[in-house]
């Protein structure tokens, strides 16, 4: 009889589960800097590299309206926060700039292998000499709302939990409706 009850409870408990789906893999794509807006006559300033390999910019160049994300392939909320972004990104394309920075990394690969591997479809840039922290502070990963003039009009600090928030903040701080 014992053997019959760890039987019925082998059954009952392998015939009411099912494996978890697999995830949705977005392949992620290193994309050229070329279309981020910046202020070509801005020469001096803190130098970034773009990830895919072509011409950087200076940060302080930047133009929006833009959200610039400050993140790192090695930093845990900032991989908890990416698909928010790219669920973002797929309804903000044409109506704001996403622009991502990745920080503090030991090799542009690792910055590649990140983007490709989590579903961003963005232009990226990498900061070779770890210079950005005078600019952006210490920290990731941190949100910037940047506007035409390239003034900064909000800092977000600490993991974005939503869409919502972003489309929220983006609203409130750039007058862009998504």
């Amino acid at each position: 009889m014992k053997v019959f009850g760890i039987f019925l409870l082998a059954i009952a408990l392998t015939s009411c589960s099912s494996p978890a789906p697999e995830p949705i893999a977005i392949k992620g794509e290193v994309v050229s800097c070329g279309s981020v807006t910046s202020d070509k006559s801005i020469t001096t300033g803190i130098a970034v590299e773009c990830v895919d390999g072509s011409a950087g910019t200076f940060i302080e160049s930047l133009r929006g309206p833009m959200i610039i994300n400050v993140w790192g392939s090695w930093c845990s909320t900032c991989l908890a926060e990416t698909p928010e972004f790219v669920s973002f990104y797929e309804k903000a394309k044409g109506k704001v700039q996403l622009v991502g920075v990745a920080v503090e990394e030991s090799s542009p690969d690792n910055s590649r292998k990140f983007i490709e591997e989590n579903g961003m479809t963005w232009p990226s840039f990498y900061d070779r000499e770890n210079e950005t922290r005078s600019y952006f502070g210490m920290g990731v990963p941190v949100t910037w709302f940047i506007d035409a003039n390239g003034k900064v009009k909000f800092k977000k600090i600490g993991e974005v939990k939503s869409e919502q928030e972003l489309i929220d903040l983006t609203e409130k701080h750039l007058g862009v409706k998504i």
